[in-house]
């Protein structure tokens, strides 16, 4: 017999048969390709024990100039700041709340004897909805057996009455009262939660009068968006808003110790521009995305509501505002200020914007624009890169050395000074298995320690991201796999990507450190990487297998013995396997490879054979070199 190298070029193919990719890789999961060779990715481990509501769409991460590390979160139900591992609820309270420790919540309190939930009643109404959150203060003395201490807390709220609501204690009150709790109760509400993933619903009001049965409204459903934050850094203080609604701000202050700002709530940006003696009326009432162009110091809104208006019915979705430089709260436009607005001329609405080097990308639903500053009194202009392009999500582009990359709804592309189609060989594995309802919660994000480009998106069974697709623009290579994460952060102020989770039947996420160990989170992380077929005697002869001499490499594991398996997968005709790889092959010879295993004796016999290295234990990582196969050609049938 003879010794075969079994080479393979990086990366995974999956737009072409199985057979014709010979030479290549068919299937993978929790693995790269570094150097050209696969090897299992990095595991994850929790940044905090701490946890979050809701679910993470968006972080923004600075160091302030008092050399605070902040990251700021935004979930459907809060607004976060985190530092030091704790999660700072920063959540803007309503603009006006009926209850703020006034007659209407004296003695506001109920107990039931036997259970743990407590009832609010007031005396005027909290036009609240269930989902939302309170915090109370205020409450004194024990009530119904319940401390004050745990009613004097954040709440999520179950509405019973346009007067009263409920929330859950964790002490079980062991007798009736009420109302109690005393005369300096302070009640404080929070704006409304948003929508966790987006819903299409029907009804009264959704669709045009008369079409339709009466009283059901559309017969097309109407989408209610995800709740959707965005978050700039404006030198040491945080804007933030929700997409396509208002923006806030809170600012760090000027004292050292950081706390007292932590645990103050983020205000409108109205408010900012009435104490620095502004017109609030001016501020927009609606955005879809706001930042800040940090060259120049712009805070820039894309998706506007026109000077002069107050109305969000007035929402244009392709007017780009911006306020005076270096000053937030002035938003009128003067002589003697910087302020100002210019319009897109094409496509219906602008679905992101990214800052880059010298630019800002904006992208509508059709067009790429780049707006760049001037310096001059028309401030800012706005230039067409490309048009006939899509973008799959507002989140679905990154940077990274200076390109950028996105999804489209069919395709992905690059930027680089003009805009490209990136060659991609999973395309048809992507895009006939996406889920194009759930769309808006793509994301993307860089891993710049590995030279690649994540997406994470949902597969078309899935209502949450359940799968994601790398591009390493070092090797020009692609590989997928299973990771569910809604959002994800690669700064440079952190010693680790970032990815938020949040479990699908949870109300509680958690934020992990990437990269980090090779389990995920204290569970085995399950990773393998299959070839192409590959056969002797272009398929004509059958050949036959006895030992292999593997090449494979441990050497970051932390198990005392670690092991893979390796795997030869027999056939003797061309056909495709389903997505993992391995329900059409015949025959499957495997046995288990260590750090000190020189050579394994796997016989096998076929017109064409693949090879698959996997590992399902805790500890293992590998990397897998160029092994060797004996074989010698064997007849034919």
């Amino acid at each position: 017999m003879a010794l075969i190298k079994l080479q393979f070029k990086p990366g995974v193919n999956r737009d072409i048969t199985n057979y014709t990719g010979e030479g290549g890789w068919w299937a993978c999961d929790k693995i790269r390709f570094s150097g050209g060779s696969p090897q299992k990715i990095g595991g994850w481990v929790k940044t905090t024990p701490n946890t979050f509501y809701g679910v993470c769409r968006n972080m923004w991460n600075w160091v302030t100039s008092f050399s605070d590390d902040f990251l700021a979160l935004g979930t459907n139900n809060k607004l976060y700041i985190e530092s030091g591992g704790y999660f700072n609820d920063i959540t803007p309270l309503r603009a006006s709340n009926p209850a703020m420790g006034t007659p209407d919540t004296d003695n506001c309190v109920n107990t039931a004897n036997g259970t743990a939930v407590v009832t609010i009643t007031l005396g005027a109404a909290h036009a609240a909805e269930t989902g939302s959150f309170v915090t109370i203060a205020g409450v004194t003395g024990i009530v119904g057996g319940i401390p004050n201490s745990e009613i004097n807390a954040n709440h999520e709220i179950t509405v019973l009455t346009s007067t009263s609501f409920s929330i859950v204690v964790t002490t079980v009150a062991t007798s009736s009262a009420g109302p109690l709790g005393g005369s300096a109760i302070i009640i404080s509400f929070e704006i409304a939660p948003g929508n966790a993933l987006p819903v299409a619903g029907y009804g009264w009001g959704t669709g045009t009068w008369s079409r339709g049965e009466w009283g059901l409204g559309s017969t097309a459903p109407v989408l209610f968006p995800q709740r959707d934050w965005w978050s700039d850094n404006f030198d040491n203080d945080l804007v933030a808003n929700i997409r396509n609604g208002p923006i806030y701000y809170w600012s760090r202050g000027s004292a050292t110790d950081p706390v007292p700002a932590l645990e103050t709530r983020a205000v409108l940006l109205s408010a900012i521009a009435t104490a620095g003696g502004y017109d609030p009326n001016a501020v927009p009432v609606q955005s879809m995305q706001t930042l800040v162009s940090q060259n120049d110091k712009h805070l820039v809104s894309f998706g506007s509501v026109p000077f002069g208006s107050t109305s969000a019915a007035d929402f244009d979705p392709l007017l780009i505002r911006w306020a005076d430089q270096d000053n937030p709260g002035q938003w009128t436009p003067g002589v003697t200020n910087s302020s100002g607005f210019i319009r897109v001329s094409r496509g219906s609405r602008i679905i992101r914007a990214l800052p880059t080097r010298q630019e800002i990308l904006t992208w509508t639903d059709t067009t790429l624009f780049s707006l760049q500053f001037l310096g001059t009194a028309d401030v800012f202009s706005i230039q067409e890169y490309a048009d006939n392009i899509s973008i799959a999500s507002p989140r679905a582009c990154a940077t990274a050395s200076n390109i950028t990359y996105w999804m489209g709804k069919d395709k992905f592309y690059t930027y680089t000074g003009r805009v490209d189609t990136l060659p991609c060989t999973l395309r048809d594995h992507i895009f006939d298995n996406i889920s194009t309802t759930q769309s808006a919660q793509i994301i993307s994000g860089t891993n710049e320690g590995w030279d690649e480009i994540w997406w994470f998106y949902p597969c078309e069974t899935s209502n949450w991201n359940d799968k994601y697709v790398i591009y390493n623009y070092a090797e020009q290579a692609w590989y997928y796999g299973d990771m569910e994460r809604t959002a994800w952060l690669d700064s440079p102020l952190r010693s680790h990507p970032l990815g938020a989770t949040t479990g699908q039947a949870a109300t509680k996420g958690n934020l992990y450190n990437h990269e980090s160990g090779v389990d995920a989170d204290g569970a085995a992380l399950a990773a393998y990487v299959l070839s192409n077929d590959f056969d002797i005697g272009d398929g004509e002869q059958f050949m036959l297998s006895n030992r292999v001499i593997p090449d494979i490499n441990f050497s970051m594991s932390t198990a005392t013995t670690p092991e893979a398996t390796f795997k030869l997968f027999t056939r003797n005709f061309p056909g495709t396997p389903a997505v993992d790889g391995t329900e059409e092959y015949g025959a499957v010879v495997n046995t288990s490879v260590g750090t000190y295993t020189n050579q394994v004796f796997m016989r096998a016999r076929a017109r064409q054979m693949a090879m698959k290295v996997q590992s399902e234990a805790l500890g293992v990582t590998w990397q897998v070199g160029t092994p060797r196969l004996d074989v010698r050609q064997d007849g034919r049938r």
